[in-house]
């Protein structure tokens, strides 16, 4: 929607107001830009114990003003709130008169009580590079027309209460580089991102639901986090893709079919795929430098590799794998340099350990609930039960 300037120029403003004067050399200040300001300040307020706008005095020139940067006479950023960590916010609503601003690059506001939708005005921005409004109470759904912002790199509205679901004009953007949607109750499928240069998904803590296409997310990812949603489907394909990815986290989800192999060469710190519905057997190539692997409450199955002993963390608890315990994976619990091993709630036959052996106070084991009289005491966290074994009736009808 194109907008129209001559009503906003109507309005009257005091001229010496809009006369910067910086060491005997006058400039103005665009008119345009000097009332958008005047709107934005009367629409936000500070939150008890924030003083932001105590510095935005329109008898003197807006471009000294906390959180406004110009570039001559135009405003180029605008950073709403004191940016200092802890510091209370603002409330109130977004003018549409941002949308006036068209020389803008950077637009943020600090968490605060922000509320209400966002203007469709910003859409006007066509400069536009960083969009960050995360933390506050913006509310509706994500305007489709945020896909005319082509300069667009990051596009953060974490921590909101946004509706509805992701703009398929999101995921066109071309220059976009970080997607931080996290924390809202978007729904919906996540649509598939055409940028090249995309290195930074975050959708956590959404109502997203349906599968992932295998070409949906670039190859260029370096963070992807869709934990806490309803997605499902298998992502097999999907991840062979991404092996760029220095972080991973689809915990929490209903996805189903194998985990690849490949997922273990990651150059990650923390694997997250619990809570899923994953099957099959999990078959790393080579031994596993990750530290931390979370694969609990699946429907994983077979025999535990042996290439998992090099892990620091490992959760396998609450899946159907069977055999016996690699004896190298007890080995370096022993050793201190497994730290937690979880193997509690699956189909497992036998583990080797002298019953004499002692755990390091520094490491932590649980294998109760399997189909074998555990030969050490262990203690377990209160959420694995009081049942030492699994009844022989399960352990019969697997074997069958």
């Amino acid at each position: 929607m194109k907008m129209n300037r001559a009503p906003f120029l109507r309005s009257t403003v005091n001229a010496t107001v809009l006369v910067q004067c910086v060491v005997s050399v006058c400039a103005i200040l665009d008119p345009v830009d000097f009332l958008a300001l005047q709107s934005i300040q009367k629409s936000l307020w500070d939150v008890p114990g924030s003083s932001f706008f105590a510095s935005w005095d329109f008898t003197s020139d807006p471009c000294n003003f906390v959180g406004v940067y110009c570039d001559g006479d135009r405003v180029v950023t605008l950073n709403l709130g004191d940016p200092w960590a802890g510091t209370p916010g603002l409330m109130g609503r977004i003018d549409p008169a941002i949308g006036h601003l068209s020389s803008i690059v950077e637009l943020t506001v600090v968490p605060g009580r922000v509320m209400g939708p966002l203007p469709l005005s910003i859409s006007e921005l066509k400069n536009l590079q960083f969009l960050g409004l995360g933390g506050n109470f913006i509310s509706g759904e994500i305007p489709a027309s945020l896909g005319m912002l082509q300069n667009l790199r990051t596009l953060d509205l974490g921590f909101n209460q946004l509706t509805g679901s992701i703009p398929s004009s999101v995921g066109s953007l071309p220059q976009l580089t970080n997607l931080i949607l996290s924390h809202n109750k978007l729904s919906g499928p996540v649509p598939p991102f055409m940028s090249l240069v995309l290195s930074r998904i975050d959708l956590k803590h959404n109502y997203l639901c349906g599968p992932l296409r295998a070409g949906s997310l670039p190859p260029s990812l370096h963070y992807l986090s869709l934990s806490w949603n309803w997605l499902s489907g298998p992502v097999d394909e999907l991840l062979n893709r991404l092996n760029r990815l220095n972080s991973l986290d689809l915990s929490m989800n209903q996805f189903t079919g194998n985990i690849p192999a490949t997922v273990f060469t990651f150059p990650i710190t923390n694997l997250q795929l619990q809570r899923n519905s994953f099957t099959g057997p999990v078959d790393p190539a080579s031994p596993v430098t990750i530290p931390t692997v979370d694969l609990s409450y699946n429907q994983l199955s077979g025999p535990i590799s042996p290439m998992l002993s090099t892990v620091e963390n490992l959760y396998l608890n609450n899946n159907r794998f069977t055999g016996q315990v690699p004896g190298s994976l007890v080995d370096r619990l022993l050793a201190g340099g497994m730290q937690l091993l979880y193997l509690q709630h699956n189909y497992l036959t036998s583990l080797e350990i002298d019953p004499r052996a002692e755990i390091p106070p520094t490491s932590s084991m649980c294998i109760q609930y399997n189909c074998m009289v555990p030969p050490i005491r262990a203690p377990c966290p209160l959420k694995a039960g009081k049942q030492q074994n699994r009844p022989r009736k399960q352990c019969i009808e697997l074997r069958g």
